[in-house]
């Protein structure tokens, strides 16, 4: 009763693209210029530390809010 393409659904799973995981760090980088982290510091950060401070915006925006 099952087709070929019902059972093998991993064959027709698409790839990960690396043009789109490139614009989603380039989107949450913006993201954390947006919560007033300066860009210099959003710059020097790697792709695991902005992911860690997206998930308490608020915490990012209380602390960056006290140095402006």
């Amino acid at each position: 009763m099952a087709t070929s393409l019902q059972r093998n659904q991993n064959r027709t799973r698409p790839k990960k693209a690396q043009g789109k995981k490139d614009k989603r760090r380039r989107d949450q980088k913006k993201r954390l210029v947006a919560l007033g982290m300066p860009e210099a510091e959003v710059e020097k950060l790697n792709s695991r530390e902005v992911l860690d401070l997206l998930k308490r915006p608020k915490k990012v925006e209380a602390k960056y809010a006290e140095k402006a």
